[in-house]
């Protein structure tokens, strides 16, 4: 069966109401494995082997953090400098040429409305701009990029919306992983 992996960076999961609801559903799917970073790394300290480790085994990688002030959460960045430095910069021909190929998807949390993330809204910039650096990271990582999911309004969404995005995010990693099986038929026996 493949396999999805979550990396769930948000700094304080137990206040959280939507990472919390959609990191709870999408661990219920077969082959879904979400690894809270900050429980695992509560004083910051990424232990880079245990983490390179937990990326050889995924066919899909998630990384899934509310966005705070315009970026991601700090560990999400600590990580990232522990570990795909050491991949792609230190260890690639035994580490990094291993991860290349395995899509990644970013799903974000924001507080606000989507018209706050327009060129004429409040925040100036739309938040496929503000995720650049994460696509240049995968684009430098050889990791497909996959279009965002994105939930905005994410402390004031009502049981029946969260519930909504928590359903729709779980169909969208279904959706994934059956096309990547497809994909991998059709390579394979093309």
């Amino acid at each position: 069966m493949s396999k999805t992996l979550i990396l769930l960076f948000h700094p304080d999961l137990n206040r959280s109401r939507a990472n919390a609801a959609l990191a709870g559903t999408a661990a219920r799917l077969p082959g879904v494995e979400v690894a809270d970073m900050y429980a695992l790394y509560p004083d910051g300290s990424i232990d880079a082997d245990r983490e390179v480790a937990r990326l050889r085994s995924p066919d899909r990688i998630v990384l899934q953090f509310p966005i705070q002030w315009y970026a991601t959460p700090p560990l999400l960045q600590a990580w990232k400098d522990a570990v795909l430095t050491r991949m792609f910069y230190i260890t690639y021909s035994t580490e990094g040429r291993h991860l290349e190929g395995k899509p990644l998807l970013v799903v974000a949390t924001a507080g606000n409305v989507p018209e706050a993330y327009q060129r004429s809204g409040a925040n100036k910039f739309t938040m496929e701009e503000l995720l650049r650096p994460l696509e240049a990271t995968a684009h430098r990582c050889s990791l497909p990029w996959q279009t965002p999911f994105l939930v905005y309004r994410a402390d004031k969404l009502d049981d029946l919306s969260l519930h909504g995005a928590a359903k729709a995010y779980c169909s969208l990693l279904e959706t994934w992983r059956r096309n990547d099986a497809k994909r991998f038929l059709v390579e394979a026996w093309g």
